[in-house]
């Protein structure tokens, strides 16, 4: 997607809730100011957000942000908001764009600008803008529980990205939904961002249903949730434990369908 203007962000598809952030002068992505959720935002989904929200990128990626609210208004807490900024390599003439999925999910569509037009991002950033570092507070080497990255990247995360050339090479049926799952901090659940439920039409039993985990040598039996109409499977700390994956690592993750609906997810290592 290119030629767009924040205006036209704006105008596109205005049924569903959407506010855009970009940094003013002054500003990092750090800054209170850029974590604020407008309050016309807010109040155009009563409940909706109220102590969390999970945002969602075009990629398959989730991540959960706990709020708080002062007189100023609700917004993100900071050491998850930061994750957000340094797992997408936020530079300073970047836009992000939120719309309001369901109730404490917000889609989040990434666009670099250049000029008066802007470019979406598709897929997991593989370095950080080389301004980035002028006006974001991440640190500029890997994490200390993360295997030291090459010179040219900043991130475990995106390091481990760039191991995932075609992702489809894995797959045990290429006709079968698939997502790129980066770790990051918080592993409770494996979640299925909307995008990714839109993309391939996906369909997903009750709450509570059973759905498994398939692995190279066993099948892990867990339970599909569903959250504000968003699909989840629990289980997922402990394969990560297991499996000694961490913060950085990228697992390919195979939907397997029975009838259409989603029963298994196929998990596949691409740094092994």
């Amino acid at each position: 997607m290119s030629g767009k203007s924040v205006y036209n962000l704006l105008q596109d598809n205005v049924s569903k809730p959407r506010f855009c952030e970009s940094l003013s002068s002054g500003e990092t992505w750090s800054s209170k100011s850029v974590r604020i959720i407008p309050e016309e935002f807010v109040r155009s989904a009563p409940g909706a957000f109220e102590h969390r929200v999970v945002f969602s990128v075009r990629w398959g990626n989730s991540w959960q942000l706990w709020l708080q609210r002062d007189k100023n208004g609700l917004f993100m807490e900071e050491e998850d908001w930061d994750e957000f900024v340094s797992d997408n390599f936020l530079g300073p003439n970047d836009v992000l764009l939120f719309t309001h999925a369901d109730t404490m999910f917000i889609e989040v569509q990434i666009y670099k600008q250049s000029s008066y037009h802007l470019k979406e991002i598709t897929s997991a950033p593989l370095q950080a803008d080389p301004q980035a570092e002028v006006v974001t507070p991440m640190p500029q080497t890997s994490p200390p529980e993360t295997p030291a990255p090459a010179p040219a990247s900043t991130s475990g995360a995106r390091q481990a990205d760039a191991h995932v050339n075609s992702p489809e090479q894995y797959l045990s049926n290429p006709s079968n939904p698939f997502f790129v799952k980066t770790l990051g901090k918080k592993i409770d659940v494996l979640y299925v961002s909307h995008l990714v439920t839109e993309k391939y039409g996906l369909q997903f039993g009750p709450h509570n249903s059973t759905m498994f985990y398939l692995l190279p040598n066993e099948k892990i039996e867990a339970n599909t949730k569903i959250y504000g109409g968003c699909a989840c499977f629990n289980g997922w700390a402990a394969i990560c434990r297991k499996y000694k994956l961490k913060q950085g690592d990228a697992v390919v993750c195979e939907l397997e369908r029975s009838g259409g609906v989603v029963t298994a997810v196929r998990l596949h290592f691409p740094n092994e």
